[in-house]
């Protein structure tokens, strides 16, 4: 058995959505951001960072794992799920993994805080983050327009990382109704059972969003 400490965030729907696509059993921890719940000593003896989500892997000796790609990779390798077992397939889909966590969460989630959460409109701030976000969706546009999924023509755990981040790009003031090939993708993967079931979790997210505009950027994981 897993237990996942999590809450509504996009890292947060990453692992959900994985756990619900390959059928795990786990344990719901609903993490309360708003109350700092993730900077409490008990947590922070789970994960360092003081950030969700995380995991303990029952089944694994009490194994965590924390940051959200480690964790997809480690369920995937412990499942043999949406991860490649071939060098280069492997590989491509680290790289659109890596692409997503080092490039679209960062800037997107920039373009969140200076769009959404700072008390005083940094017109330079908002317009470098959301630029760039949409730089980096133009990069997945071109590069699925030969191929149905992220990676390839395989579903993997790269699509399972970017789908909560692009399916939030409104509200950080990005717009991508030019973007045709990453709107039938988004379409594609919304359409998966998992996918409507991961993102779902936890149930009560509005009251944490409420919580994050009122708190500011201290929430944004």
């Amino acid at each position: 058995m897993i237990d996942l400490y999590t809450s509504s965030t996009p890292n947060g729907r990453k692992v959900s959505v994985m756990l619900e696509e390959t059928e795990l059993p786990y344990n719901l921890k609903h993490i309360h951001l708003s109350t700092l719940e993730q900077k409490e000593d008990w947590y922070l003896k789970l994960n360092p960072n003081g950030r969700i989500p995380t995991i303990v892997d029952h089944d694994n000796g009490g194994f965590t794992v924390f940051e959200s790609g480690a964790i997809l990779i480690y369920l995937a390798e412990k499942t043999g799920m949406f991860l490649p077992s071939d060098v280069k397939g492997r590989s491509t889909v680290m790289q659109w993994l890596m692409f997503q966590m080092a490039g679209i969460g960062p800037m997107q989630g920039q373009a969140n805080v200076f769009y959404r959460y700072t008390p005083e409109k940094i017109e330079y701030a908002i317009s470098r983050y959301q630029r760039e976000t949409k730089r980096l969706y133009t990069v997945l546009d071109d590069r699925l327009e030969d191929n149905e999924f992220i990676a390839g023509n395989d579903y993997s755990i790269a699509d399972i990382a970017t789908y909560p981040w692009a399916v939030i790009h409104n509200w950080s003031g990005v717009d991508i109704d030019d973007l045709e090939n990453l709107r039938r993708w988004m379409k594609t993967v919304r359409r998966r059972p998992g996918v409507k079931r991961g993102m779902d979790v936890p149930k009560s997210k509005k009251i944490d969003e409420k919580n994050a505009a009122e708190r500011g950027s201290k929430l944004l994981v």
